[in-house]
């Protein structure tokens, strides 16, 4: 990693937690209208791959995306819009926290359902090989996500048309309250049961960021010159409770040693202190980045607080199908 790129990871990864940490300080306040899905602790998988992927290329995520969506180069104005249910959201405050969508740097959408957009990525992976282009398809998803059948047939359709689609599993060990021992096979590997389906598939530690970035940016050449897919598994760990600002460690389904064990490995403290030992990054550029960081969110937050709600007219506009089709159609008589 050049010295220009660690600067951008590092500011990146800080800036996804300063931006959830901030939606957790303020989500009692009631002002956000829908349920969220922090990713704090998570946050080098979202840096490194943003990053490693071009503009033009496209990504999908699940319930848990703000960091995808911030990592691709999502609005953050958009973003906090959205989850406070106002007209300039993404979504035009019509989906809140789950699903986000940017398609003008190819964020092509979240969804609360698990594995929802498994097959959107791969659909969209399918017409960058009809079309001929170098794009990559990225699917962001989490450990649980590898339990559907839509995963299974996803992988199924990208390695029989060979298509230029990266998987990007985050494996942060828990499904709500359910550790893996209860959902999948002892000893299990996710990365060895997708390599056994016919794709090539890597693991990792999630929190190393040098590690992340050279295994990404490998997997992503070979995707871009025809390689085929790929599936890379990080492990990770959420700090706080699944849905909610919360910590939850009281609740009992998982240790109190185990979260310190996890929070000691996490990766921004880790790649700072790498930085500042190889002379990266001087305490003052530390400093002017918390600072032009936390000024960034701080209007983001102004913005959505005083962006206007949504007309009440608006609920009908983007549908699939005109709402006049429903009561178009022909009756018939009789039961």
């Amino acid at each position: 990693m050049t010295p220009d790129i660690s600067k951008q990871v590092l500011f990146q990864m800080k800036r996804i937690r300063f931006v959830e940490e901030e939606i957790a300080r303020r989500y009692p306040e009631g002002k956000m209208r829908c349920p969220t899905h922090l990713s704090v602790g998570q946050e080098a998988v979202a840096a490194v791959v943003g990053l490693a992927l071009d503009h033009k290329d496209m990504a999908v995520s699940g319930h848990r995306a703000h960091a995808h969506y911030l990592g691709k180069g999502g609005d953050l104005k958009a973003m906090i819009a959205e989850i406070y249910g106002k007209a300039t959201g993404c979504s035009h405050g019509k989906g809140g926290s789950m699903h986000l969508i940017d398609e003008s740097v190819g964020f092509m959408g979240s969804t609360a359902i698990v594995g929802g957009t498994v097959p959107v990525g791969v659909g969209l992976a399918y017409g960058m090989k009809v079309k001929k282009s170098d794009q990559v398809s990225c699917v962001f998803h989490g450990d649980a996500v590898v339990e559907t059948g839509a995963f299974f047939e996803s992988v199924n359709f990208a390695v029989v048309k060979k298509l230029p689609v990266l998987f990007v599993c985050e494996n942060n060990l828990y499904s709500v309250y359910s550790p893996l021992s209860v959902r999948q096979p002892e000893g299990r590997s996710i990365a060895a049961m997708v390599s056994g389906l016919g794709m090539p598939a890597y693991s990792g530690d999630g929190n190393d960021v040098a590690a992340v970035h050279a295994k990404v940016s490998e997997l992503v050449s070979e995707i871009r010159v025809g390689g085929g897919p790929r599936l890379v598994e990080f492990s990770t760990y959420r700090w706080l409770e699944h849905c909610g600002p919360s910590y939850d460690n009281h609740i009992g389904y998982r240790s109190e040693s185990e979260f310190l064990e996890w929070q000691a490995k996490e990766p921004i403290a880790r790649f700072e202190k790498v930085m500042l030992d190889n002379l990266a990054i001087t305490t003052a550029e530390l400093q002017l980045m918390n600072d032009n960081i936390s000024l960034e969110v701080e209007e983001a937050f102004s913005f959505a607080e005083a962006s206007p709600m949504p007309l009440a007219d608006s609920a009908y506009t983007g549908l699939y199908s005109e709402q006049s089709s429903f009561s178009s159609a022909p009756q018939s008589e009789g039961g």
